[in-house]
């Protein structure tokens, strides 16, 4: 596993059944069990996977009479979330210029249509 937490986190997700837990456990707790009814993979599996989202910090778990349930932490969404928000501001301020752009070609292309439609 990689040594800095943002890398432990990116790692953590890089699978798809591990994304889709997080997913799934976004929704609320479930045992082992619970995540693995979806997947075609043995209990030992998503035992495994459960291990690599724990060492991310994505998920902890509680013994529950004969089961261990699992929850999700969002603090390593929030650490994602936190490295996204320059990318945000940039593409924020290109999406603002386009919908600029686009305000400005539809306002041209109605004025033109007036003028060809307009009354003689």
């Amino acid at each position: 596993m990689a040594a800095d937490p943002l890398s432990r986190v990116f790692s953590a997700l890089a699978d798809p059944t591990r994304r889709d837990m997080v997913a799934r456990l976004a929704i609320g707790d479930a045992t082992v069990n619970e995540l693995a009814r979806p997947y075609v993979v043995t209990v030992q599996a998503v035992s495994k996977h459960l291990k690599v989202l724990r060492d991310g910090g994505f998920v902890e778990s509680r013994v529950e009479a004969q089961r261990r349930v699992y929850r999700l932490n969002p603090r390593p969404l929030q650490e994602i979330d936190a490295w996204l928000l320059p990318f945000r501001r940039f593409w924020s301020r290109h999406v603002d210029a386009l919908e600029q752009h686009l305000e400005r070609m539809e306002k041209n292309s109605s004025v033109k249509g007036k003028k060809r439609h307009g009354k003689p």
